[in-house]
């Protein structure tokens, strides 16, 4: 039977077997509720602090100053909602982009019909936030700044160090969304002025349903849950024991690996780029040329749909995506590829193919043959490619 190839990397991680094998004891041997007092409880409460720790350790935090989560969305709401309520007293006015994540842009758009004023900023055509828009949108009511670490469909990273630099100058919070960031650029939340920050174990090799929030000591924010004293009082519920532990691993693994993960993935995608810009034509490479995730390469293919697309490599034994997970059965274009000025009928063409530490040369090599063969195929049944092969060949005849 044909291997299936992964390429999805930035919507989901399988879980590392290291990961795994942590997690597994706290789900029927040390299975005590943290918040017990005994030593079944204890071993638990030991492994969440743990976590905890690791976690903070990734991007110089104080352990303190993490707090567990659902995964990323919950964790985008929180330091969204947290900080406008806490903090209405002092202003209304919220800055963040045109192409963040759909967890930050639905929340913007929920506070807006509270009588929050949200501005929403430009990017360029890499993808790349306007940063004199940005200190044009200032204002004595902004209480917030929230751009993304790394864009989730394009990959591109943008200059976070910046923006944290002018919200501090400003005394603006900051937070960042960088739920595909960790494990792919490294981040120090101090030396880059970020207040909030939010991740999710799943896009690291970690399990679904776990994410964290660092809320930075001294940041007045709203609680999440009441009703118990979990979290330090800020999101009340029973922890998710197994989760944590197993996001703590997979955070720790990811920075142990750091270089070599990485540039395992740079040569892969730089392998794939070539290759797929060589063999196919009206092709366009989406995000920033070099300043972007490691493993991300995000295509326009011109002329064909990338539904159509997907469903073919699916039937060959490949799993791609046409962006963001959460927009999948949407049939609208990607906003982020609006927002960098494609027009819709060459962003409905768009494919995104993430690396992950499991995919190979010999993987890419068969994706790259399958696309061109694909991508062929289904230009031939579209007529506005006949057109332009149409005028190319009265244009060679002249």
């Amino acid at each position: 039977m044909r291997k299936y190839i992964y390429m999805d990397n930035s919507a989901t991680t399988p879980v590392k077997v290291e990961v795994l094998e942590e997690m597994l004891p706290y789900f029927n041997e040390k299975y005590g509720n943290p918040s017990s007092i005994y030593s079944l409880g204890g071993q638990s409460k030991i492994a969440v602090d743990k976590a905890r720790k690791r976690v903070a350790n990734a991007f110089g935090a104080n352990p303190k100053e993490i707090f567990f989560t659902s995964g990323g969305s919950e964790a985008d709401n929180w330091a969204i909602k947290g900080v406008a309520f806490a903090n209405k007293s002092k202003g209304n006015h919220i800055i963040t982009s045109k192409i963040e994540h759909h967890a930050i842009l639905h929340t913007c758009e929920y506070l807006e019909r509270q009588g929050f004023k949200i501005t929403y900023l430009d990017v360029d055509e890499y993808g790349t936030v306007d940063i004199e828009q940005l200190k044009d949108s200032i204002t004595d009511e902004t209480i917030l700044i929230s751009i993304m670490f790394a864009n989730n469909e394009i990959g591109t990273i943008q200059p976070i160090k910046e923006i944290g630099r002018i919200a501090k100058e400003k005394g603006i919070y900051f937070h960042t969304d960088a739920v595909q960031a960790i494990g792919n650029v490294k981040i120090d939340v101090k030396e880059l002025n970020i207040d909030l920050l939010s991740l999710s174990a799943h896009k690291f090799y970690g399990p679904k349903g776990i994410g964290a929030l660092y809320i930075r000591q001294g940041v007045k924010m709203h609680n999440l849950i009441e009703g118990g004293a979990q979290e330090r009082n800020k999101r009340a519920g029973t922890e998710n024991v197994p989760a944590i532990v197993g996001l703590g691993k997979a955070i720790e693994l990811a920075y142990e690996n750091f270089d070599e993960h990485n540039a395992k993935l740079e040569s892969l995608r730089n392998r794939l780029v070539s290759k797929v810009m060589d063999n196919i034509s009206y092709v366009r490479l989406n995000g920033h040329p070099t300043n972007r995730l490691p493993g991300n390469a995000n295509f326009c293919f011109r002329f064909i749909e990338g539904e159509s697309l997907l469903l073919s490599l699916d039937m060959v034994g490949v799993a791609g995506s046409s962006g963001s997970a959460c927009t999948s059965g949407s049939l609208d274009p990607s906003h982020v590829l609006l927002a960098i000025g494609l027009p819709h009928e060459i962003a409905h063409g768009s494919l995104r193919l993430s690396l992950g530490d499991f995919n190979t040369e010999e993987e890419v090599d068969y994706v790259v043959e399958k696309l061109v063969e694909i991508v062929n195929r289904l230009r031939v049944m579209s007529p506005l490619y006949e057109n332009v092969k149409g005028e190319e060949k009265c244009t060679q005849k002249k």
